[in-house]
C-alpha cells in the first residue's frame, strides 16, 4: 500500500467506478452472518465493530475510504483539498459540498444542516458518544446553502478528514434524531433501530442481538443498485458456525470475523462452496489494563478515576504481564499466517509503526519475576500468588466468548502463574461485549474487570483520531454513558499534549514521529498489552461477486456492488 501525503494530492478524484450487474433488486436475498450479533444501528452509540459495520449499509460518510486506503468522495462530487480550494489556505476550515439530488431513503432531501446537526448530534453534552473523537477541534459548522457545509476549526487543522470520514463518522438525518440530543440519544429506541439513512439498503425489522432484516433502499442514488432486493444479517452464534454457514453448507454468502485456527479454516474451505479472503490493516488484539478499581463494592463509582487500581496502578506488575506473554506461540496457534506478533498498538502504516518496543517479541519468565521481586511484591502467604501490602496479584480477565480468545486466555493464565499472578477467567456473550449498552454491566467500556482482551482497529491510515482514544476525555464514565474509548483510564497531561500537537501538524514525518511517541508511550507504561497484529478474515460463497475485502472501512462499504453470479 502506498502511504498517501496530507491534504496536497493523494486523495482520489473519483468514487469507484461502476460495474456491470443485475439491475435493482434483480438478485433477490443475500445473507449475512457476523456471529457477534449488532445491537444497535446507531455507530454514534457504540464502539464494537459488528454494530460499525451492520449500520454501514443504511449510514453513510460524505468520504470514506478504499480497499487500498485511499480516501474517495461518498456523498460528494470531490474530497475537499487546498488544490481544489476545499481546504482554507490557513487549515482553519474544509468546505463539503454535497452531490446535488441526494435524497434519504424516506425521499427527503440530504442538506448541509444534516451534515452540522451530526457534529451536533455526536457532540451534544450527556449523550455519550462513541466516536466524539472524530470531531476534535471544530469550532463551528456553516451551512451557507443547502449543499455547503464549512467546517471551521479552532486552529489550524492540518488533517481535517476525520469528521464525516469512513464509517464511525456517517451523516445523521436531522429530522429523525432532532429530539435525541445529549442524555436523550440512547433513549431514542425508534431512531437507533431503524436509522433513515441514504445507503443501498433500509431496515425492515431489526431484532438486538438477533437477526436484521434489510430491503433495497427505493432511493438510493444509483437506479442500478443494489442488485439485492433484501438482505438478511444474522447476529449470534460462533465464528465456527458462521465460517461453517458460508464455506460447507452454503445458508449464507458472506461471514465475517471468522477468528478461527488456520487448519480449521483450511478444512472449511476445502469443502467448495466458498472462499476465505484476507488483508492486514491496523486490526490488533491487545489486553486492556485497569487503571481503576472495578470491585462492585464501589457502587456506582467503580471502575471510575475516582478509585485507583490497588495493584495494577504498579508499573512494575504491568510490565511483568507484559513480559510473561509468548506472543508467537499465540500466533502460531490462533492466526497461523493471519497473524503477526506485534509489540505496538499502532501497527501500520508502516511510517507510523515503531520499533522501540520489540523487547515483547520474546517471553521472559524469568525476567518479569525480578521485575516483581525488585517492585516487592513476593509470596508471603506461600499461597503461590505475589502480595504486598495486604494486597494479592489477584485478577479478573474478561473477553469475548470465542474458542481462540479462550485458548488465548487459558495460555495467559499459566505463564502469568508461572510469575505468582493468579487470573480467574471469564468470557461474555460477543454481542453484550461489545454492544455498548449503558445499563449493562459486561460491556467493554464499563470494563468491571481488571484486566481484559479484544481486538480494535481504525478508519483510513491516519492515526490522529485513533491515538486520540487515549486522551483524559475519553474515559468512560457515568457522565458519558460509558461510551469513551480510553478504556484502560489512563491519564497522562504529556500524552494529552502529543494529542493536541498532532491536530496542528501537517508534516508527515512530523506525524509520524508525535503517533510513534504516543504509541512508545503507552507501550512503555503497559497500561495495553498488544499481543497479535491481526489480518481480517472473513469468507463468501463462491456465487457472490463483487466483494472487495477494506481493512481501511467497514467491510461491507461496496454491498450497493454485491450480485449473484453464475457458478455454473
Amino acid at each position: 500500500m502506498t502511504l498517501r501525503t496530507i491534504l496536497i494530492g493523494g486523495i482520489a478524484a473519483s468514487a469507484l467506478a461502476p460495474m456491470a450487474q443485475a439491475e435493482r433488486g434483480e438478485d433477490g436475498q443475500v445473507g449475512i452472518i457476523y456471529w457477534q450479533a449488532p445491537s444497535i444501528m446507531n455507530p454514534y452509540l457504540s464502539g464494537g465493530t459488528k454494530d460499525l459495520e451492520a449500520a454501514s449499509l443504511v449510514l453513510e460518510p460524505l468520504a470514506r475510504y478504499n480497499e487500498t486506503g485511499d480516501m474517495v468522495p461518498w456523498l460528494v462530487d470531490e474530497v475537499p483539498t487546498v488544490e481544489n480550494g476545499g481546504v482554507s489556505e490557513d487549515l482553519t476550515s474544509i468546505t463539503w459540498k454535497l452531490t446535488e439530488g441526494l435524497v434519504w431513503s424516506d425521499g427527503s432531501p440530504v442538506t448541509s444542516e444534516d451534515v452540522k446537526f451530526s457534529w451536533e448530534y455526536c457532540t451534544a453534552e450527556g449523550g455519550g458518544c462513541a466516536q466524539i473523537e472524530k470531531y476534535g477541534g471544530i469550532e463551528s459548522i456553516e451551512t451557507p446553502d443547502e449543499l455547503t457545509a464549512v467546517v471551521k476549526f479552532k486552529n489550524p487543522k492540518p488533517f481535517p478528514y476525520t469528521a464525516f470520514v469512513g464509517a464511525q463518522s456517517p451523516i445523521l438525518q436531522k429530522a429523525q434524531f432532532a429530539d435525541c440530543l445529549g442524555p436523550k440519544a440512547p433513549e431514542c429506541t425508534e431512531q437507533n433501530f431503524n436509522p433513515i439513512g441514504t445507503g443501498p439498503f433500509v431496515v425492515t425489522d431489526f431484532r438486538p442481538n438477533d437477526v436484521i432484516t434489510l430491503e433495497a433502499n427505493e432511493n438510493y442514488r444509483d437506479p442500478e443498485k443494489p442488485a439485492f432486493a433484501s438482505v438478511v444479517f444474522k447476529g449470534g452464534g460462533d465464528a465456527t458456525a458462521a465460517g461453517r454457514a458460508v464455506l460447507e453448507t452454503g445458508e449464507f454468502d458472506y461471514a465475517w470475523n471468522l477468528q478461527l485456527a488456520p487448519d480449521v479454516l483450511a478444512n472449511m474451505e476445502s469443502a467448495g462452496k466458498g472462499q476465505i479472503v484476507s488483508g492486514f490493516g491496523t486490526l490488533v488484539e491487545r489486553i486492556m489494563v485497569n487503571q481503576t478499581d472495578p470491585s462492585s463494592d464501589l457502587g456506582d463509582r467503580r471502575a471510575t478515576l475516582d478509585h485507583p487500581h490497588p495493584f495494577l496502578t504498579d508499573k512494575a506488575v504491568r510490565q511483568a504481564l507484559s513480559m510473561a506473554i509468548d506472543r508467537e506461540l499465540l500466533v502460531e496457534i490462533g492466526y497461523g499466517d493471519a497473524g503477526r506478533v506485534t509489540c505496538n498498538v499502532l501497527p501500520a502504516p508502516e511510517i507510523y509503526a515503531s520499533t522501540a518496543n520489540d523487547d515483547c517479541k520474546v517471553q521472559d519468565i524469568e525476567g518479569a519475576k525480578a521485575v516483581l521481586e525488585e517492585a516487592g511484591w513476593t509470596d508471603t502467604n506461600g499461597n503461590g500468588v505475589r502480595d504486598k501490602d495486604g494486597v494479592e496479584l489477584s485478577m479478573l480477565f474478561q473477553t469475548s466468548t470465542n474458542a481462540v480468545r479462550q485458548d488465548f486466555q487459558a495460555l495467559i493464565k499459566q505463564w502469568w502463574s508461572e510469575i505468582g499472578v493468579e487470573a480467574e477467567l471469564r468470557n461474555i456473550d460477543a454481542s453484550v461485549f461489545f454492544g455498548g449498552d449503558p445499563g449493562s454491566p459486561d460491556t467493554f467500556q464499563k470494563f468491571f474487570a481488571d484486566v481484559e482482551m479484544y481486538a480494535n482497529n481504525f478508519d483510513g491510515t491516519d492515526p490522529e483520531a485513533y491515538m486520540s482514544n487515549w486522551h483524559c476525555d475519553q474515559i468512560p464514565a457515568p457522565e458519558n454513558q460509558w461510551q469513551g474509548n480510553n478504556m484502560p483510564r489512563f491519564c497522562s497531561d504529556e500524552y494529552n499534549a502529543l494529542v493536541d500537537e498532532m491536530q496542528q501538524t501537517g508534516e508527515l514525518e512530523k506525524r509520524a514521529e508525535l503517533a510513534k511517541a504516543m504509541n512508545d508511550m503507552l507501550m512503555q507504561e503497559y497500561v495495553i498489552i498488544p499481543l497479535v497484529d491481526r489480518g481480517r478474515v472473513s469468507a463468501h460463497s463462491n456465487s457472490l461477486g463483487g466483494v472487495v475485502l477494506n481493512t481501511w472501512d467497514s467491510e461491507l462499504w461496496n454491498a450497493a456492488d454485491w450480485h449473484r453470479k453464475d457458478t455454473n
